[in-house]
């Protein structure tokens, strides 16, 4: 795979900052060391890696212990904010990159790893990856995976609905269409986490705005670009149309049958836009708990008169960072854990792309060659939106978005919702 390189806030100066500053890490010195963990996995193989990664670490360093905390995906970042504000960081700890991670910088309690990753796996990982992870020119963290976004779909009922993957909204709209016309709700939504409902949002924006107000937008939080505004306007047509599955306002994303990943899992939707984490959610929301056999994927349709490329990608890139007062063990912990060996077992366990090249023949479920194939070819990919702009303007344009599509809203409230957000600093 071709070094991708991520639009982030690499050079985010203006990123809020957070207040508090980072309390001791593990202890360190002739005694024993102790770190904690915080990883966003709390179920099943992606679970069980970390265990098994700490327990495997601790037996190759005598007198290093590892307490693991598993902590649900949607409370993560809010947990990190307060570690922040309270001074109680873990030390090391799950980070999603750009800008949110730029705000941890900021206050001040975040290790600069730019020195202490290993030269080979910086050589095996390549530059771009680590862009996700720099600000103002130093890395912050060490990749884990790469996933890129897209449409998720059961290749039997596109079968039984007479449909092939769409390629332009237009067709979309027909697919959709065909789908209900089979009983199956068309698209899954977990609009009650709100960040899946404004994915819809980030896709039309990366397919009606031009890269460089794609790659500006961390660090200029300038939104008078009228691509923003179309991109609410498109999702607000698109949704019209009523493409989502019954109640999407209150179904969550990915806990439990029940969760928009829990209806493709089942059967009792065609369609979800999501990123290249989902093939390891829906597997483990399955009636067997393994992959869905029919699951494919196609890349989000072209938008008509857009200034997107059309083969642009939004996505991210999952990693782990340390705390800025962490023991040395810390970094070392991560560099174990870019291993080849252990990337591996990370690609296995959680069914997704490593960060590592030399693992990526490891990934072996089909609906992760059309989007590796896609993010090998893309002309750039950029961040989540939410992730890019940081935690409290990420936040509102989520909130926004879902507002938009409850009725309470507007495609210029999302625009004005994030503008006063980025005003507020």
């Amino acid at each position: 795979m071709r070094a991708r390189r991520y639009l982030t806030a690499a050079a985010v100066a203006g990123a809020m900052t957070l207040t508090g500053c980072a309390a001791a890490g593990g202890a360190e010195g002739d005694g024993d060391v102790a770190m904690t963990l915080w990883h966003n996995s709390t179920t099943g193989d992606g679970k069980q890696y970390w265990e098994d990664a700490a327990a495997a670490f601790e037996e190759e360093n005598p007198g290093v212990s590892i307490e693991v905390q598993s902590i649900q995906n949607e409370d993560m970042d809010g947990r990190l904010q307060t570690a922040v504000n309270s001074g109680d960081m873990p030390d090391i700890f799950m980070a999603r990159g750009g800008g949110k991670l730029a705000d941890i910088v900021a206050a001040g309690a975040v290790k600069d790893l730019t020195d202490l990753i290993a030269d080979d796996v910086r050589a095996d990982y390549g530059d771009g990856v680590f862009d996700a992870f720099t600000v103002d020119g130093a890395v912050y963290g060490l990749p884990t995976a790469v996933l890129p976004g897209g449409i998720f779909y059961s290749e039997d009922l596109f079968a039984e609905a007479g449909i092939e993957p769409p390629t332009s909204m237009d067709e979309l709209v027909a697919a959709t269409d065909a789908l209900k016309g089979a009983d199956v709700a068309p698209i899954a939504l977990g609009g009650m986490d709100a960040w899946p409902a404004a994915h819809w949002y980030y896709f039309f924006a990366l397919r009606e705005c031009g890269q460089d107000v794609m790659s500006d937008i961390a660090t200029t939080r300038d939104f008078s670009d009228g691509c923003w505004l179309a991109a609410g306007e498109d999702l607000a047509e698109f949704a019209e149309t009523e493409p989502f599955n019954e109640g999407f306002l209150t179904t969550p994303a990915q806990q439990g049958a029940g969760s928009s990943a829990g209806l493709l899992a089942n059967h009792q939707a065609a369609m979800e836009l999501m990123g290249g984490w989902n093939v390891g959610v829906i597997a483990s929301l399955t009636p067997d708990q393994k992959p869905l056999a029919d699951l494919g994927w196609f890349p989000f349709p072209a938008v008509e008169g857009g200034d997107g490329d059309p083969a642009a990608m939004m996505g991210g890139v999952d990693g782990y960072s340390c705390s800025v007062d962490s023991p040395s063990v810390c970094e070392d912990f991560l560099n174990f854990i870019a291993s080849q060996e252990w990337q591996e077992k990370y690609a296995q366990a959680y069914q997704t792309i490593p960060a590592s090249k030399a693992a990526q023949g490891a990934v072996t479920e089909p609906a992760l060659e059309p989007l590796m194939a896609a993010y090998n070819d893309a002309s750039y990919v950029a961040v989540w939106l939410d992730t890019s702009l940081g935690q409290n303007v990420g936040n509102a344009l989520n909130t926004a978005v879902v507002e938009m599509l409850s009725g309470s809203g507007s495609p210029e409230g999302i625009v004005e919702a994030v503008e006063g957000a980025a005003a507020r600093g």
